[in-house]
């Protein structure tokens, strides 16, 4: 079996890693924008609503799908993308929680 340097930390921070990782770039931020202000599941083509080609698009739709943000379900000749409350929620508590645990107290300023 192969390891990583990355397998030396814990899996939460491993998971957070990997969501930053995903998230770090404009267009996958885009793309969870438009999913989350259409409250519906998208058919078909998104590439009219973000400003990349349809491979570039799909390329994206399949980092974010590939750590759970998103779901895509074939139908026919078209996938239908839709984010994932339920990972959407537990990455939040887990950015969160992180956050807090690093946050410095208010009596230290730097």
């Amino acid at each position: 079996m192969t390891y990583k340097k990355t397998d030396l930390f814990d899996k939460d921070l491993q998971r957070i890693a990997e969501v930053a990782k995903v998230m770090s770039h404009p267009a996958r931020l885009a793309i969870l924008r438009y999913l989350a202000n259409c409250k519906t599941c998208i058919s078909g083509d998104i590439t009219n609503e973000i400003p990349l080609s349809r491979t570039t698009v799909s390329q994206h739709l399949q980092e974010l799908k590939r750590v759970g943000l998103i779901h895509g379900e074939i139908d026919g000749l078209k996938v239908n993308y839709c984010l994932c409350n339920t990972c959407l929620d537990d990455i939040k508590k887990s950015f969160t929680l992180f956050l807090n645990e690093i946050s410095i107290s208010e009596s230290i300023k730097c």
